[in-house]
């Protein structure tokens, strides 16, 4: 492993994110809202501690490995998450803590979208711009975007990519080059954020918050530009525009690749993970709105408007809410909080477990029912007639034991900070599916959390943004051995 490598690349990635303090100065500039300072502050101070880290390390000119990726990854998310609380710490219209700051920051990069902010409709526009930013460059994912960058450093971005890229994808690269998949991703992730918030405008919200929402919608982050969410809105059509964008950012960007590169949609209804994703995603709804309507906890024109919108958003793990759907019927919460260990396909925005892991668990478990009832026979699984390899069963077997570990070691540390179980609970699978909204006291805000908590749900946070398991390997022994 080249450590000096790896601190060289670090440091100009900070340099380039300095860049997104500029879009929410110049709007603080423009509205003379008071918040020019942080944002110039944290301007300088990214620009100058990337420079501090890069200086030493210039010319350090090697290959980067595999486990040099890793580092830079979670390095870089880690950094970044720091140095991104600076405007939310200094700013005067919030006073938040200095963890409380950090929180919010990383909620916004891992696009889990959970807040400790409450009086989101008083704060300046720049502020709550710079919210939705973090949340767009978080979704696609930076080091994805930087990959386009650093060839041009004399560095290469395979082993970035492998270490970002989320889930076991089936297509590794979409064009022959590294760099031209990353302008590929780019490229579709920009016209539908664009698609999105010309959607959101034709339909009734006004442009700030098109622009705003259609960050955070693509980037399945719910972070929003009122404390009422999207039931802010009170508009049935900007409800269904959310919910389409959200299931499209939902879903594997390289199938979107290939079905524009092919113009033909029936690459989507081809690919298992697609198909199995919106027949849970299908059921799933048509659960929420019959217990909303038979129960009568809504009437059934608002039931299914709101049942739809409160499945996809919590399902995705964009974590936008319509209404406080923690008071729904008991069974609902827990029920949508557990379909959002799901999450999105593989290769998306989303978080959770991915849809392709539990379509291979749930695969599985089934050649093993046939396995019992044939032992002698020879019963391959496949995933698109074609044949999965063991070890990749097996490498999935391993995530979701290990993601559940994680889960439950959070969990009950969570419970040491005062928490009741189910605050606790939803807390850390919230944080950790990076969903946002929980139960309980974290229904509406993670403001009463204290800091002790607030900084475990940030390791929860990134955890779950780097799938655990490029995390976890910079504590083996073994990562730092020559």
């Amino acid at each position: 492993m080249h450590l000096s490598i790896s601190l060289r690349i670090t440091g100009v990635l900070l340099m380039i994110f300095s860049v997104a303090m500029l879009p929410s100065l110049l709007l603080a500039l423009y509205d003379q809202d008071g918040s020019a300072r942080p944002f110039g502050l944290a301007f300088g101070i990214n620009i100058l501690a990337g420079l501090a880290i890069w200086l030493p390390f210039r010319d350090a000119d090697r290959d980067l490995r595999i486990r040099d990726g890793f580092l830079v990854t979670a390095l870089f998310w880690i950094v970044l998450g720091c140095f991104g609380a600076i405007p939310f710490y200094t700013s005067d219209a919030l006073q938040l803590s200095l963890a409380g700051a950090v929180f919010e920051s990383i909620s916004g990069l891992t696009t889990t979208g959970a807040t400790v902010i409450i009086g989101l409709d008083d704060l300046p526009r720049s502020l709550l711009l710079y919210r939705q930013l973090l949340q767009w460059l978080g979704g696609i994912g930076i080091i994805v975007l930087a990959v386009a960058i650093l060839p041009m450093l004399g560095v290469g971005g395979m082993q970035l990519y492998r270490a970002e890229s989320a889930g076991p994808a089936k297509d590794t690269k979409l064009t022959p080059r590294i760099t031209g998949t990353a302008k590929a991703l780019f490229q579709i992730y920009v016209c539908l954020t664009a698609l999105c918030a010309l959607s959101y405008s034709f339909v009734g919200m006004p442009v700030f918050d098109a622009i705003c929402h259609a960050f955070s919608t693509v980037a399945i982050g719910g972070f929003s530009t009122h404390d009422g969410s999207m039931g802010f809105f009170q508009n049935d059509k900007v409800l269904l525009v959310c919910t389409v964008f959200m299931m499209i950012s939902a879903i594997n960007f390289g199938l979107h690749f290939i079905a524009l590169q092919r113009r033909n949609l029936r690459i989507y209804s081809q690919d298992s993970e697609t198909t199995f994703f919106s027949v849970v995603i299908g059921a799933a709804t048509v659960v929420t709105c019959a217990t909303l309507i038979l129960s009568e906890a809504l009437p059934p024109s608002e039931g299914l408007i709101h049942g739809l919108f409160q499945t996809v958003s919590i399902a995705t793990t964009t974590g936008f809410t319509t209404q406080d759907f923690a008071s729904w019927p008991t069974f609902l919460p827990f029920f949508l909080l557990m379909l959002s260990f799901m999450g999105g396909c593989a290769g998306s925005t989303g978080g959770g477990l991915k849809a392709m892991r539990l379509l291979l668990i749930f695969r599985q478990g089934m050649r093993e029912l046939k396995q019992l009832l044939h032992p002698n026979a020879v019963i391959p699984l496949k995933l698109d007639s074609r044949r999965v390899q063991p070890s990749v069963v097996s490498a999935v077997w391993s995530f979701y034991a290990v993601y559940m570990v994680t889960l439950v070691t959070i969990m009950l540390l969570m419970l040491t900070t005062g928490l009741d179980f189910t605050s606790a609970f939803s807390a850390t699978a919230a944080a950790l599916n990076n969903l946002g909204p929980g139960l309980g006291s974290v229904a509406a805000s993670y403001a009463g959390v204290n800091e002790a908590g607030k900084l475990l749900l940030c390791v929860a946070m990134l955890a779950g943004r780097l799938e655990v398991f490029t995390l976890l390997v910079l504590f083996t022994p073994a990562f730092w051995r020559p």
